[in-house]
């Protein structure tokens, strides 16, 4: 496999992790970004949402991240609107490194159309669907 036309590349927030999860899609020959390579260690854990979304936002990098929640802060929200973020997240927060990867993975077409889309907009990655959430909670 490698990295599918029309997808731009992604940006990793930590909640995926800094190791697992980036090397299994790397493996799969997706192009990356984590936020840990992007600030370095430790400074990447002083970085706040707003700061890496605007990042993310500036640089047309597509978001995927381990948390359904960012929709429902207002700070986080904002910015995803404000900078046209793109956001897939997983809002399962028990699955292993393989699984998160895997369903990343498994959802990749659709992801990829979906991406054709300028943004903002946030998707909930599911076990079998992808669901583009509301921006207003």
């Amino acid at each position: 496999m490698s990295h599918p036309n029309g997808l731009p590349d992604l940006f990793l927030d930590r909640s995926l992790g800094r190791i697992q999860v980036p090397r299994l899609l790397r493996d799969a020959g997706l192009r990356l970004v984590t936020l840990a390579e992007h600030y370095g260690i430790p400074a990447d854990e002083d970085i706040t949402d707003e700061e890496w979304l605007e990042l993310a936002g500036r640089n047309a990098w597509v978001v995927f991240l381990k948390d359904g929640r960012i929709r429902s802060r207002t700070v986080e929200r904002k910015t995803v609107e404000r900078f046209d973020v793109r956001c897939f997240c997983i809002t399962r927060q028990d699955l292993t490194a393989a699984e998160m990867a895997e369903r990343y993975l498994r959802h990749l077409e659709a992801i990829t159309k979906a991406c054709a889309d300028p943004g903002p907009f946030i998707y909930a990655l599911h076990e079998i669907r992808i669901e583009r959430l509301d921006l207003d909670p």
